[in-house]
């Protein structure tokens, strides 16, 4: 990932932590159970840019005898992590306080704290979401937003515009369950507030669960990618069949390409790992992802693929 887009998280994680407390305090001042959701919101929010900023981190790490393709896919998995947390602490704090609170008649206090912290906690959020969605659009290019994600490889970009997301739409809703219980004086409307941002949060935490798995288990590159290189072989003469290309992220940008190629009966084993050769060096310059490059030189009729 590079320093600028970075720059999403540790925007995300100044927000996230100036705001926290201040929402609790306002929970404390208040009793609205919208409000504690919304500080434990952030507090989870806080503590997975911690945790994707570590990822990141341990990520760098270079390739060991017991890692040879280096720890890219820590990222992976701290993404997942990430989302386990959004989904176990996040959503079921959230939807036990709107639930505990449907059951409580005591008066909401201190409404002017209460939305005086909202109204900054947009500031915040806003600003944080403006700057990961920047770098999002960056990396996007001319895919769609949906197409974006599900063929993005760094989570850790998309993470971010999904919590930062999540978190303007649940202050929307904390706003809007405080109005209408100061409108008509039920409580009831608070604690749904609660529950409603606790389903908000389930639900972004299911599907970035989702995105990351699939690149923990293993993604291929991006077709493009995968096209631009069997183009490649196909206009080598020395090559009479491609029998196989796989492709494996590693990490956001660590591919590595196995291919299994039937070569022509003209050339000799010298020729076969002259070819070899350049071939690994033209792959490379495709896309500088492109790491690792593995050939197998097999006959077409031999060749077996994969179940």
């Amino acid at each position: 990932m590079s320093a600028s887009s970075k720059k999403a998280i540790y925007a995300a994680l100044i927000g996230n932590g100036l705001i926290a407390v201040t929402k609790f305090i306002a929970a404390a001042f208040s009793g609205s159970a919208a409000m504690f959701s919304e500080g434990i919101h952030s507090v989870v929010d806080t503590g997975n840019q911690v945790l994707l900023l570590y990822g990141l981190k341990r990520a760098e790490q270079p390739a060991s005898p017991d890692f040879p393709f280096g720890h890219g896919k820590e990222v992976y998995f701290w993404s997942f992590v990430v989302a386990i947390l959004i989904f176990a602490l996040g959503s079921g704090i959230s939807l036990y306080q709107g639930w505990q609170h449907l059951h409580h008649v005591e008066p909401l206090r201190n409404l002017g704290l209460s939305y005086a912290v909202l109204a900054l906690a947009m500031v915040f959020e806003g600003g944080a979401l403006f700057v990961a969605f920047r770098e999002f659009r960056k990396h996007k290019g001319r895919l769609s937003y949906f197409e974006a994600v599900k063929r993005g490889k760094d989570p850790s970009i998309f993470v971010v515009v999904f919590e930062d997301s999540a978190a303007m739409l649940g202050l929307v809703i904390a706003i809007l369950g405080l109005l209408l219980y100061q409108v008509t004086g039920n409580r009831l409307f608070d604690g749904l507030a609660s529950m409603l941002i606790g389903v908000i949060l389930g639900a972004t935490a299911a599907w970035l669960a989702y995105e990351s798995k699939s690149l923990l288990i293993g993604e291929s590159a991006d077709p493009e990618t995968v096209r631009r290189i069997r183009e490649l072989l196909a206009e080598d003469l020395r090559i009479k069949n491609i029998n196989e290309i796989a492709t494996l992220h590693m990490g956001p940008s660590f591919i590595i390409t196995t291919l299994s190629l039937d070569f022509s009966d003209e050339i000799d084993s010298v020729g076969v790992k002259d070819a070899v050769t350049e071939l690994t060096r033209q792959i490379k310059n495709i896309d500088p992802a492109l790491r690792r490059v593995f050939v197998e030189s097999e006959r077409a009729r031999d060749h077996v693929p994969p179940q």
